[in-house]
């Protein structure tokens, strides 16, 4: 076993998504889109299930038509992202940790660790440094350090070549069926964290949040290859 607090074999490697796994900040991401179409007099009733897991230009372009600019998709973009910085403050981002995940990285030192998100790269800095959770982070990957965002496997082969461990050494901690795509299409191990009721396929594991008992003894059976 590795030098950490969690029963993982050395050789292998954790890497996160943000929305969804550290933060349960969905809901208030959904809020935040609706509120900024309904200023562009836009209306969708189905934001939740056509935003999870997608960058924010693919978004835009998905709520307001394929021929939106890319400069003014991602001008849309991080004007929703202060609206959601903004409806975050006040001890809003602290409580929407999902459970137990503070106390999870923490026990992680000795095991390389990395962040692999489509979120804008202002959202990383709000959360990360927001919940003092940055520390343990060896690597942060962006969307917008890649050329193709999630569902393609680009954020999580970039985390793990910064890591130095090979993708099939992976365990990605993912809550959207875009995201498990990625992580698959990279050649990792997933480990879905079920914050949302969306369903998931084509993963090896899943719990509710890190606080569940049989996490540990799952990651304690793996090894790497």
């Amino acid at each position: 076993m590795g030098f950490s607090g969690l029963p993982l074999a050395s050789g292998l490697a954790l890497i996160f998504d943000l929305d969804g796994v550290l933060v349960d900040s969905m809901p208030v991401h959904t809020l935040a889109w609706q509120r900024y179409l309904e200023q562009l007099g836009v209306s969708k009733n189905d934001v939740a299930r056509r935003m999870h897991g997608r960058r924010n230009d693919e978004i835009v372009r998905e709520f307001l038509g394929p021929h939106v600019p890319l400069e003014a998709a991602f001008e849309h973009g991080a004007a929703k992202e202060r609206l959601f910085r903004m409806m975050m403050l006040g001890g809003r981002l602290s409580e929407s940790l999902v459970p137990g995940v503070a106390g999870f990285l923490s026990r992680a030192q000795g095991v390389p660790v990395a962040l692999a998100t489509n979120a804008e790269p202002a959202n990383v800095v709000f959360v990360l440094d927001g919940t003092g959770l940055r520390r343990w982070f060896h690597e942060v990957v962006d969307g917008s350090q890649v050329k193709r965002a999630k569902p393609e496997p680009d954020v999580y082969l970039t985390a793990a070549e910064r890591l130095k461990i090979a993708p099939r050494n992976c365990i990605v901690f993912e809550d959207s069926p875009v995201g498990v795509a990625a992580a698959r299409a990279a050649g990792m191990r997933v480990a879905g964290v079920l914050t949302h009721p969306e369903p998931l396929s084509n993963i090896d594991f899943a719990v509710p949040d890190f606080l569940h008992p049989e996490l540990e003894s799952w990651l304690a059976t793996q090894r790497p290859i």
